[in-house]
């Protein structure tokens, strides 16, 4: 068994000032995949440049020809079933079938208000999320898709000719709960997971992988109630959100020994963090880049 190393490449520099550079790098370093944040603007970046996603995702797309992309992750926040579907089936066509839809429900950042609306509960978030996720199914997959629900309807929508991969591009759903587990054992080709939040700041890394083991455990006996075996999921951790903080881009071998814990535990891709001088994401680039063409064969 070996885990795929992917990168998360967030929208914060102009094409032609270093953002089609980077991307069209990540292709050249040999990652699996390169994602990008689908926000309106995030946390620490909110007062500086931030690009659409999907947009930029595009660009990509014409910039390389082997890489996969995608989102870590879109939510309905500020995103409906129906517009959604349609650029995605022009994203997918435009990469040639490279394009995988990370989906979460979202959280209360500042995209949960961007709109006007108040921010909505929990409860809320699962609630619409356990509408859009099947709807936007239906829609990628079907030629017409006609659907009035609690919170999304679509009225005679028309996705021809569909995705290049079928019967759709992958969605990597992003979930601890039992109800976003569920949507990614019926829906999900994957499963995006951060860690266990909680343990953020005062937990240990050996907490906070044994949090994770649990997590793929709960994700194994939702796929078993809909009788999907759980290794059919591609199993991902978006890294700088667990205890371990920035320590696994220190060196190759601290990296590595990170990405054997979590392979063991049940993990198959690891996503890092592009590089960023000067914010949360800051790690020495040439480090970086000897952790992207070395560790996979130390892994296999």
């Amino acid at each position: 068994m070996s885990v795929r190393l992917s990168t998360v490449i967030l929208p914060v520099d102009r094409w032609h000032e270093g953002g089609g550079a980077t991307w069209r790098r990540a292709e050249d370093l040999g990652f699996h995949a390169a994602y990008t944040y689908d926000h309106l603007s995030w946390r620490t970046f909110r007062d500086g440049p931030w690009f659409g996603a999907l947009p930029t995702l595009t660009a990509a797309a014409t910039a390389t020809s082997r890489l996969r992309l995608g989102t870590l992750v879109t939510s309905p926040n500020f995103r409906h079933p129906v517009t959604l579907a349609k650029e995605l089936i022009s994203l997918d066509d435009i990469s040639g079938g490279r394009v995988t839809l990370g989906i979460g429900a979202g959280g209360n950042g500042f995209d949960a208000t961007a709109l006007g609306q108040v921010a909505w509960t929990p409860r809320e978030r699962a609630d619409r999320f356990g509408e859009f996720v099947p709807l936007l199914d239906r829609l990628l997959t079907e030629g017409a898709v006609t659907h009035r629900g609690t919170h999304y309807s679509a009225v005679e929508a028309r996705n021809l000719p569909g995705c290049v991969q079928r019967p759709r591009l992958p969605f990597a759903v992003a979930a601890t709960g039992p109800r976003g587990l569920a949507l990614a054992a019926r829906h999900g080709q994957g499963w995006v997971t951060t860690g266990d939040p909680k343990l953020f700041e005062e937990g240990t890394p050996e907490q906070s992988l044994q949090a994770i083991r649990n997590q793929v455990g709960r994700l194994g006996a939702a796929c078993a109630e809909v009788g999907r075996d759980v290794a059919d999921l591609d199993k991902v951790l978006l890294t700088g959100f667990t205890p371990d903080r920035g320590r696994p881009l220190e060196s190759v071998d601290a990296f590595v020994d990170f990405a054997g814990r979590h392979l063991e535990a049940g993990i198959t891709e690891i996503v890092l963090h592009w590089p960023i001088p000067d914010s949360d994401f800051a790690a020495d680039q040439a480090v970086f880049e000897k952790i992207a063409t070395e560790a996979p064969a130390q892994l296999r």
